[in-house]
C-alpha cells in the first residue's frame, strides 16, 4: 500500500474505534469512518498475538494489503478503515482472504454488490 492509503498513528486508530462503525465476518471485523475532505481513504491493519507466531501475522498482513492494493479503486475516498483478523483467517490462502475481505467490504457499504446470478 502506498503511504497515503496507510493509517499509522495510534489517536487515528482509536477515533475509528470510539466513532466508526463495525461490521464483522467469521474472519474479520472492519471499522470505518467517514472523514470528509481528507482525500483518499486509510488503512489500518490489526493482527493479534493470538492469531499465531511472526510468520502467520506477517504472512496474514501481506495478503491483506494485497487485497487493499487490488480492491482500492472500487472503494470510496475520505474514508478510515480499521480491519481486525480473528482467529480463522490463519488457515486461509490469498483467494479466500480476498473473498471474506470482499464480503466484510460489501456489508460495510465500501464496495459495490457484485450479482453474479445476472445474465449480461
Amino acid at each position: 500500500m502506498k503511504k497515503e492509503h496507510r493509517l499509522r498513528k495510534n489517536e487515528d486508530f482509536q477515533s475509528v474505534f470510539k466513532s466508526g462503525k463495525s461490521v464483522a465476518n467469521r474472519q474479520f471485523v472492519v471499522y470505518t469512518l467517514a472523514k470528509p475532505g481528507q482525500g483518499p481513504s486509510r488503512f489500518g491493519l490489526s493482527i493479534s498475538k493470538k492469531i499465531g507466531n511472526a510468520v502467520t501475522r506477517n504472512r496474514i498482513k501481506r495478503l491483506v494489503k494485497e487485497v487493499i492494493r487490488l480492491q482500492i479503486h472500487e472503494m470510496p475516498s475520505d474514508m478510515d478503515v480499521v480491519i481486525i483478523a480473528r482467529k480463522p483467517a490463519a488457515a486461509m490462502d490469498f483467494h479466500d482472504i480476498k473473498k471474506s475481505i470482499r464480503h466484510v467490504f460489501q456489508i460495510a457499504g465500501l464496495m459495490k454488490r457484485i450479482d453474479h446470478s445476472r445474465k449480461r
